[in-house]
């Protein structure tokens, strides 16, 4: 099914029927995706007298609890409240959710031991184009991704020269496939964090931080209209659903 979208005073054509889902959900009936060296979510019934309240324990419902982290468990998107004293909340400071968005594959590169994203190339991977959002698939990429252990593993991290060149470029949404745009152990500086959303100038309030994503290798890089959806938890992050379509015309 086919649909014109007005955007930017640009009309873009997408196919509705063929959405690219790219997040990674919490299973618990297997193994997931962890970070930040905290237990594994659980989703269990609630109990009321000491009796589960699912409907093959002969309840009329299932009223399950959820007990997850969003930055250790599950595709989530972050604002700046991430690291500031103040937490601001993503759902009040996302208040649009259709993007255009470049898909790019890098290859990290080797430095002082670690494997990082440069700047070099990040400027190769987008050139001259414009885009509000950038999807960024890290190489070996492979299905494993969805349940990796990530905590003390030293994961693939963006250097603050790339970060400010996103912002620099005008990226207000930058997504990825890593648990972190920064390393697992920088001493707390947070280098992408902070130069990504200016904390040292004027704060990007309504720029975001995806982490956790998976973009299959059947996605060609290249240009997509991105749907980012967010649960209404207020807080600095919260789960998220981001959904691509590639752009027809």
């Amino acid at each position: 099914m086919k649909a014109t979208i007005e955007y930017n005073s640009r009309k873009i054509q997408i196919d509705v029927s063929e959405p690219i889902d790219i997040s990674i959900a919490i299973d618990v009936t297997k193994q997931h995706i962890n970070a930040w060296y905290i237990d594994d979510p659980k989703i269990f019934p609630q109990e009321f007298d000491g009796e589960e309240v699912k409907v093959s324990s002969g309840a009329v419902v299932n009223f399950n609890n959820i007990h997850f982290n969003p930055h250790s468990h599950i595709t989530h998107t972050e604002c700046v409240g991430h690291i500031t004293e103040i937490v601001h909340s993503v759902n009040q400071h996302l208040k649009h959710y259709f993007f255009v968005a470049e898909v790019v594959t890098v290859a990290p590169e080797k430095l002082n031991g670690d494997f990082v994203i440069s700047e070099k190339q990040l400027k190769t991977a987008l050139r001259n184009k414009k885009r509000d959002a950038i999807v960024i698939r890290t190489l070996p990429n492979l299905i494993d991704k969805k349940k990796k252990r990530y905590s003390n593993t030293n994961p693939t991290y963006l250097l603050e020269e790339a970060a400010i060149y996103l912002r620099e470029k005008g990226i207000k949404h930058l997504l990825i496939d890593l648990p972190s745009v920064d390393k697992e152990n920088d001493g707390g500086k947070l280098l992408a964090h902070n130069a990504f959303w200016n904390t040292a100038g004027k704060v990007r309030m309504d720029a975001t931080i995806t982490e956790f994503i998976f973009v299959p290798n059947s996605v060609e890089d290249g240009e997509y209209l991105l749907n980012l959806m967010i649960a209404p938890f207020e807080n600095d992050a919260t789960p998220s659903k981001p959904i691509l379509y590639k752009i027809m015309n």
